[in-house]
């Protein structure tokens, strides 16, 4: 279940999102660039390894300082393979870009950031035994999902389900979407607790505490009038596209343009 597109149509080009994206592309090539060697003591410099904030004797002996909190922010900018970040870079790019049109650019960026930091405290606490570099955006992004699905319930997110070797695509609502997703990470962070073995490597509850995180968050940040529109009413009401839109601040990122008519993305 792959999400391909949503109907929200933004004001502005999301330039926090673009922004986001070259940072993870850049320090994944740059990693990339390293000797294998040096690209593992980059993780674990870097990447959240739980265990250095519960066991000050093995963190030093190992040269890490129990004391540096940076890897809960500098671990969900990093990935450890292409795919890896070319899905994680997709679906932020799909949700994140209406979320920052919704809340201006400032306000989303620091919206991403705190969402990635729960996501990563939530992990550490559910695996305080950890000594697995984590790396990857999917907790920030979860919370970046949870958001959008409590901001724009009805819009319509394109799904790639391939079935076999053929492609199916179908559109479902941002909610049922969101909640199906949701479920699929609480039935296997579940799991994890029961049978660590058979997490499959993958922070299942970072993306519990990121979703979750957003969810409880977005009322704070969700303040000012709505500039952006779902292309799927505008079918049904064309002039919704054109009603007026109220000169934005420098800090969302203002622009002087009538009303959202920005289109994300190559299909327009």
């Amino acid at each position: 279940m792959f999400p391909i597109k949503d109907s929200i149509r933004i004001p502005r080009a999301p330039v926090v999102t673009y922004l986001i994206i070259l940072i993870n592309t850049a320090v994944f090539l740059y990693q990339n660039s390293l000797g294998d060697r040096d690209s593992y003591l980059f993780s674990l410099e870097h990447a959240l390894v739980p265990l250095r904030y519960f066991d000050r004797q093995w963190a030093a002996s190992v040269g890490f300082s129990s004391n540096d909190y940076w890897p809960f922010i500098t671990g969900f900018f990093m990935h450890g393979g292409w795919w890896h970040l070319i899905l994680n870079m997709w679906s932020f790019f799909i949700f994140g870009a209406s979320l920052e049109g919704r809340l201006g650019r400032i306000p989303f960026l620091i919206f991403y950031l705190l969402c990635g930091v729960i996501a990563s405290a939530t992990h550490v606490y559910f695996n305080p035994d950890s000594t697995v570099p984590v790396l990857g955006a999917s907790g920030a992004i979860a919370g970046i999902m949870g958001a959008y699905a409590t901001t724009f319930p009805r819009a319509r997110v394109t799904l790639l389900i391939p079935i076999v070797i053929i492609p199916f695509f179908f559109k479902i609502p941002a909610l049922a979407f969101a909640l199906i997703w949701f479920l699929l990470q609480f039935v296997q962070g579940f799991i994890e607790l029961a049978s660590p073995t058979i997490g499959g490597g993958i922070a299942w509850w970072a993306h519990i505490g990121g979703f979750l995180a957003g969810v409880a968050l977005i009322p704070l940040w969700r303040f000012g009038r709505d500039e952006t529109y779902d292309e799927e009413e505008v079918r049904q009401n064309p002039l919704r596209a054109f009603e007026p839109a109220p000169a934005a601040s420098v800090l969302d990122g203002g622009s002087d343009s009538p009303g959202p008519t920005h289109k994300r993305g190559p299909w327009g």
